[in-house]
């Protein structure tokens, strides 16, 4: 109901469909007695059925248009907590992303993260000076930590074409915003922490790449996080630190963001602090345990004083909830129980084949449904090692066949010493690596900052 408003006002919309029931947004509702009995309730003026222009995406691409990010958009902290790495781990990490800048590598996909690992194991003595200790311990602990993400779907989300924030901020051209459904059924069974990794990124990207605009009277864009909890499992103290600082700065960027969970408990402290509408539906409590969950949430809410916040939570029903907003000064209202208009559209799962007639209208279609793979840090270090081994067999060769000296070797060098050629060559090398990473910026969540280089 809440999408479907945003939607009517003309605020585009992002929100992941867990079970698949979302998807029926798309199309129009149809008479039902318990709507009839809900509207009979609370009239809603104009209510009529009909559905909202919708935008399917899918990871891997089979419900949806394929949605990518690259590995060096994601950034070393969103990849850690990915990986679940220890301190050490990530620090190599880091690492990693700060040579493959300095030298202008593109780490696009994970074959590309792969093979700058090898390239740091293989040259740890000559980078430790720069990057520290580079132990081949925590690097083959990292390329094991690879085939996890690899084997729950990494290998078709990283890489390109990466999503355009601007395709998740349409209007249609009768006004109204598009909703951009993530279908993450397959996604939440293959892979929870892809997906909650992914929104994080999304979040970040939005951060920094959207303007200031100040207080609006409409959001330029609404997130809804669900499955929240995911977000903040097992992540480390650095990344809730990073994600409060956005949930707190990006709403001056026009942004909106619901975290959609089972419990407020299952939101930190500090984040659930930023937070300004509050919408809890029913808790049942039959043991302690739940009784105490219970009275930890009636407590996030400011009290009323006509009613028991703690009872009535136990005594909601279907389309019941608690809702808490902000007043004019951004002070909590005290807690009201609501009823829940009805849907205008379909509530349940969209057939097949109007799904695949809505992709087929698609403004979309085509521009991210074939997978690129352009030259990057995998196909540039082949290309440096089949160099190095041809210049290892050539200095073999002259070695087992002396040549006499054409008394050019202080420019060209011989097999024992690097001549001012060469010299020139790496230096050059060396300068124009610097001056790609000067260019590749990263944000505060690691991706990288104002769009891609």
């Amino acid at each position: 109901v809440l999408a479907e408003s945003y939607a009517r006002m003309g605020v585009p919309v992002f929100a992941a469909d867990i079970k698949g029931d979302l998807s029926g947004i798309a199309t129009p509702g149809t008479p039902h007695p318990k709507i009839d009995e809900r509207l009979a309730v609370m009239p809603a003026d104009g209510f009529t059925f009909q559905g909202c222009p919708v935008v399917f995406w899918d990871v891997f691409g089979q419900s949806g248009h394929p949605l990518r990010s690259t590995i060096s958009e994601m950034g070393p902290l969103l990849l850690s907590s990915l990986l679940d790495v220890n301190e050490t781990q990530s620090g190599i990490l880091y690492a990693c992303f700060r040579i493959a800048d300095e030298q202008g590598l593109l780490l696009l996909d994970l074959k590309d993260l792969r093979a700058m690992l090898q390239f740091m194991a293989d040259n740890a003595a000559e980078l430790r000076g720069s990057y520290g200790n580079i132990s081949a311990a925590s690097v083959g602990a990292l390329q094991r930590q690879l085939l996890v993400p690899e084997e729950q779907g990494g290998d078709v989300f990283f890489g390109e074409p990466a999503v355009n924030l601007v395709d998740l901020m349409h209007v249609d051209f009768s006004g109204n915003g598009v909703i951009s459904i993530l279908d993450a059924s397959s996604l939440m069974a293959r892979s929870p922490k892809i997906y909650a990794t992914f929104l994080l990124w999304l979040l970040a990207e939005l951060f920094e790449q959207l303007p200031e605009v100040g207080d609006l009277s409409l959001p330029k864009m609404v997130f809804f996080f669900d499955e929240a909890h995911l977000l903040f499992d097992n992540a480390p103290k650095a990344l809730v630190d990073k994600i409060e600082q956005v949930v707190r700065l990006i709403r001056s960027k026009g942004v909106g963001i619901y975290f959609v969970t089972q419990s407020p408990v299952d939101i930190p402290d500090q984040i659930l602090a930023q937070l300004g509408l509050k919408v809890q539906h029913a808790l049942r409590a039959y043991t302690p345990k739940e009784q105490k969950a219970v009275r930890m949430v009636a407590e996030t809410f400011r009290p009323n004083p006509k009613f028991e916040t703690g009872t009535v939570i136990t005594e909601l029903g279907v389309g019941e909830a608690l809702v808490s907003t902000l007043d004019e000064k951004g002070r909590p209202r005290v807690v009201e129980r609501v009823l829940v208009r009805p849907p205008q559209s379909q509530i349940g799962v969209l057939d097949e084949p109007e799904r695949a007639r809505i992709m087929d209208k698609s403004p979309l279609k085509g521009r991210y449904d074939n997978m690129l793979d352009r030259e990057s840090a995998f196909e540039r270090l082949q290309a440096r090692a089949a160099a190095a081994l041809t210049q290892a067999e050539e200095v073999s060769r002259k070695r087992d066949k002396p040549e006499k000296g054409s008394g050019f070797e202080w420019l060209t060098g011989t097999s024992r010493r690097q001549g001012l050629g060469e010299a020139l060559v790496k230096s050059a090398a060396r300068t124009i690596g610097s001056q790609i990473g000067r260019q590749i910026l990263r944000g505060v969540l690691g991706s990288v900052f104002g769009g891609r280089k």
